[in-house]
């Protein structure tokens, strides 16, 4: 098939049907994209396993200071939050769901609940690193006082704030690949690929906050 015979192909892809990709056909072209995503989704594995040693080692050397400050943190907003992505990796399952039995409404509803219990942790997050801020335990206004912390500190806000970077990423995802497209019907049974892997980097999110929960709020 010509190239120009690709394009005009592509043209005539309808609602629900999986986009034609020259020289490969839609099964393919899933398990393709599914491998894809699995790979990418390890590569973030190993830059929070990275983070997570990091900490680890320096817990090792600093016993008492992680101990000690890990007592400054907000336990209940943390567990809030820790709740609050629970749910949305379940509305986020189910959006998959729908999107296999060509739901598109349902798409919109159940990440959208998602892409709402995403901005909520980030808002609560924003409470979180404000509160410290005004008692001096921010980087850019350190309090004396606190300064002994400094170790545990940075490296909160550095694995905090990387998680939250992901976050505003998977809300952005599954806003612009999930919702905006069902608006349009773009999914059914035959076609949700970047629903699911959407879904996937959601999960992976969620799954990172349940190991940084109890490393720094309970275990510091």
């Amino acid at each position: 098939m010509s190239s120009n015979a690709a394009v005009a192909e592509h043209h005539h892809v309808g609602p629900g049907d999986p986009p034609h990709i020259h020289h490969m056909d839609s099964a393919t072209a899933y398990g393709a994209a599914k491998l894809g995503m699995w790979l990418f989704l390890a590569t973030e594995v190993l830059l929070f396993a990275v983070m997570f040693c990091s900490f680890a080692i320096m817990r090792f050397y600093h016993l008492a200071e992680f101990h000690d400050a890990s007592h400054h943190l907000d336990l209940k907003a943390g567990a809030f939050n820790t709740v609050v992505l629970l749910v949305s990796s379940y509305t986020a399952a189910v959006a998959v769901t729908k999107a296999q039995k060509g739901d598109n409404k349902g798409i919109i509803k159940f990440f959208g609940i998602s892409v709402a219990c995403g901005l909520i942790f980030l808002l609560v997050k924003t409470y979180e690193y404000t509160g410290k801020a005004h008692h001096g335990m921010f980087p850019v206004v350190w309090n004396e006082n606190f300064y002994e912390y400094k170790n545990f500190l940075g490296l909160y806000y550095c694995m905090t704030g990387l998680h939250a970077l992901h976050v505003i990423i998977g809300m952005a995802v599954m806003v612009i690949y999930g919702i905006l497209p069902a608006r349009k019907n773009r999914y059914s049974g035959r076609y949700y690929t970047p629903v699911e892997l959407g879904a996937l980097y959601w999960h992976l999110v969620d799954l990172i906050w349940i190991y940084l929960f109890p490393l720094l709020y309970l275990v510091g």
